[in-house]
């Protein structure tokens, strides 16, 4: 797998940071960094921005949700963690723009910003990187704000060089958020680069073994919340047994660590017992939704890929 920029990558302003065709290397990427970490962007804290309170509170209402965030109290609990994210200026003007053109983006970064969170308190972190992974959740898909919308929100099947264009937002979230961070090992930059690899290495951009399990929770709930919640490219989600047994097949396969899995299981039971005590079933019970078009090309490619 390559780490060369198939799509330019441009701010919201439509500054081009880099252009199409750019191989990214360490240099390259110090240099980038640099130059973000030469303005002094304002940090805003992410729940008292716009109305992302109000919408992550009635989102983590809506089907499994409900049953994963558990009561009042305990999200409560957990909103006072997510309180506690600052983001820069450019970032959250990001949110507003995803909020304003692709609703189906805005809800799934928030959610997998709530899910992480959730997670990464669940599993025992309390060290500033079990922070940094939590405050990853809303950039994860950062990226996407160099994709072009036509292809974020199409209904139909994507052709094989929109799918690519799609994929490339890892590496385009990883540009800007360096250039945001002004650091080139930004953990948040690292996570929006990272969230699709997998340890037996068949994920993307790079194609390399993901070993770092803060960065694979957000993967995790990424996958999760992609399955669970309305797409473009399917009318209905996929029903909660389904999505948790694709996630269970993954870990069985050897693509995601059980941990996460088991804990999610867990935590789809009302009374949340301990991750141990839950059986992760390699069953099949569940069923895809009918019109899912994610994997199915349109057969109109003008370059024959």
């Amino acid at each position: 797998m390559s780490s060369q920029l198939d799509l330019a990558v441009r701010s919201l302003e439509g500054e081009e940071i880099l252009p199409a065709g750019t191989m990214l290397s360490d240099s390259l990427l110090a240099t980038i960094a640099a130059t973000g970490g030469r303005h002094r962007w304002e940090h805003q804290v992410l729940l008292g921005h716009g109305t992302v309170r109000r919408d992550l509170a009635r989102a983590v209402r809506v089907g499994s949700y409900a049953t994963v965030f558990g009561s009042e109290e305990e999200y409560r609990d957990l909103e006072h963690v997510m309180g506690q994210c600052r983001l820069p200026e450019p970032c959250l003007r990001g949110l507003d723009w995803f909020r304003a053109n692709d609703g189906y983006t805005y809800r799934h970064i928030l959610m997998v910003f709530a899910l992480s969170c959730l997670l990464v308190r669940r599993l025992g972190h309390s060290d500033p990187k079990a922070a940094a992974a939590a405050v990853a959740g809303p950039l994860h898909d950062f990226g996407k704000l160099c994709v072009p919308l036509a292809t974020l929100v199409k209904r139909t099947a994507l052709t094989r060089a929109e799918r690519r264009q799609l994929d490339q937002h890892t590496l385009a979230g990883y540009v800007l958020l360096c250039h945001y961070a002004g650091d080139r090992e930004d953990f948040t930059a690292r996570v929006a680069r990272d969230h699709h690899e997998r340890r037996d290495r068949s994920g993307y951009p790079r194609g390399i073994a993901l070993t770092d399990q803060l960065v694979e929770i957000v993967a995790v709930c990424d996958v999760y919340d992609a399955l669970v919640s309305p797409r473009p490219y399917r009318s209905n989600a996929f029903d909660n047994r389904s999505a948790i047994e694709e996630l269970t097949a993954m870990a069985e396969d050897g693509r995601i660590g059980r941990d996460a899995v088991q804990l999610l299981v867990a935590m789809n039971r009302k009374d949340h017992p301990p991750p141990e005590r839950c059986l992760v079933s390699l069953e099949k019970r569940g069923h895809e939704p009918d019109g899912n078009l994610y994997g199915v090309f349109s057969d109109t490619d003008g370059d024959g890929r």
